[in-house]
């Protein structure tokens, strides 16, 4: 090859990585603009204690929040106990929803690590049903969201407090709520027709926790359980004899457990009885999203078809 082609090749060579280089930059710089507008869009964290609260919070906030719950999945929430990265997530988060009635005692660490946050009880204002029995009696029942009635008590705290938090987005907040309060009224009619199907006299809902009593008082069935509020203490021979015993006395066709319960002690109850296992029944916590509760109007729709199907098949 001659001087003069390689003095061309050269020069062709050092054009074609200038343009090359030229082309990287403006990719990077694209590439840095859409971080820096991704950043600037950010929307706050919304900290909830367990996942069926959380998900209604994502119904009313909507986009204008990211709402996160500290519990996942399946998780019993009871006795949980917060771990390190619950902290660190708690402290990102602007604003905190719990239930109340004495549901997540176990708040309090995370009180003590986060005590400028507002914490606001969705539970507020609900028509309370007191435990009546065991160590419990005379406290409140925590799972009034169990009624759709009561549930949309909840949502109105949700958005008075997203709106008070965030009032640039007021009417957002209220439309979502107003859309989202509708679809839980339709839910609550159907409910109510499906488990009037149910004869008079096999009414009976028998589970492991007794975590239905707003449901059950809402839908006119009578409810049993092993226990009163899921703790060590549970499943005692005096408490399954008398769930066998009423059980049998009322020719009851099958008996429950939820999905955060571990259901061998029912499983003695089925039989000693020759009741079936009904099925599992979602209270506690929402299911993964590819399981049958992964929304709080799902979760509503899935107990009441586990029901009547559990007592009439």
């Amino acid at each position: 090859m001659s001087k003069k082609n390689i003095i061309k090749l050269s020069l062709a060579l050092v054009a074609f990585l200038l343009i090359l280089n030229l082309i990287d930059t403006k990719n990077t710089n694209q590439s840095a603009n859409v971080i820096g507008a991704g950043e600037t869009e950010k929307v706050p964290v919304v900290l909830s204690t367990f996942t069926i609260i959380a998900d209604m919070v994502g119904e009313v906030g909507g986009d204008k929040i990211q709402s996160i719950s500290l519990t996942k999945p399946g998780a019993e929430i009871h006795g949980y106990q917060p771990t390190p990265a619950d902290l660190v997530q708690a402290s990102k988060a602007t604003l905190m929803f719990e239930n109340g009635m004495n549901l997540e005692l176990w708040t309090e660490k995370l009180r003590a690590s986060i005590p400028d946050m507002p914490i606001v009880t969705v539970s507020k204002g609900v028509q309370v049903i007191d435990i009546t029995e065991d160590a419990y009696a005379g406290k409140p029942n925590p799972h009034a969201w169990m009624s759709p009635k009561q549930g949309l008590i909840y949502v109105e705290n949700i958005r008075q407090a997203l709106t008070d938090t965030y009032p640039e987005h007021a009417e957002y907040f209220a439309q979502n709520a107003a859309d989202y309060g509708d679809k839980i009224r339709a839910v609550d009619a159907k409910l109510q027709t499906e488990l009037a199907t149910l004869p008079e006299n096999n009414r009976y809902l028998v589970t492991c926790e007794g975590a239905f009593a707003y449901l059950t008082s809402d839908y006119n069935l009578k409810e049993i359980y092993l226990w009163a509020i899921n703790s060590d203490a549970q499943g005692s021979p005096q408490q399954i004899t008398k769930v066998i015993n009423l059980v049998r006395d009322n020719n009851i066709p099958a008996v429950f457990c939820e999905s955060t319960v571990e259901p061998r002690i029912q499983q003695e109850v089925a039989s000693a009885t020759g009741a079936k296992l009904g099925g599992v029944l979602y209270v506690d916590s929402l299911s993964p999203a590819d399981g049958p509760a992964s929304t709080y109007l799902n979760l509503l729709e899935h107990t009441a078809e586990t029901i009547i199907s559990g007592l009439t098949n």
